[in-house]
């Protein structure tokens, strides 16, 4: 594989998931600069390629009435990007309990950190936050101590 090339869903290595993202016109405001709801976006691409490099992309969480929902977020801005950037968000499992995963993500422009932000999400299913199931406990627990 090409130095700086990456396969669209990412790559997860010892337990941090990383994930490009080029910054279009649509993602930015008046002035130029990536609006604050659009990392949001790049933070969500982030989560769920890390699950979908788990084999837990949505789909397979939807055909058991499964999905994360995101309960809390700390998010900071640290500087802006601009049109054709190349940033990388970072996705790391910080926290893996019966019930939630606290995440810390991290969108960079090369190692310069952009936004850091810790997201707290819950697994739903049938519209209720629901404990998560003994494989995905196991799973998670393997893969936040391998970071």
């Amino acid at each position: 594989m090409a130095e700086g090339h990456y396969p669209i869903d990412g790559r997860l290595s010892d337990g941090v998931h990383e994930r490009p993202v080029r910054i279009y016109f649509e993602d930015t405001d008046f002035s130029g600069v990536v609006y604050h709801a659009a990392y949001l976006k790049f933070m969500e691409r982030g989560r769920s390629d890390f699950l979908r490099c788990l084999k837990l992309s949505h789909a397979v969480l939807s055909d058991k009435g499964m999905a994360f929902g995101v309960a809390h977020m700390d998010i900071r801005f640290l500087a802006g990007a601009g049109i054709d950037d190349l940033l990388s968000v970072r996705t790391k499992l910080i926290q893996s309990s019966g019930v939630r995963l606290v995440f810390e993500q991290v969108v960079q422009r090369q190692s310069i950190p952009l936004v850091i932000a810790t997201v707290t999400v819950a697994l739903i299913k049938d519209g209720k936050p629901q404990r998560l199931p003994a494989d995905m406990q196991t799973l998670f627990r393997d893969i936040s101590k391998s970071s």
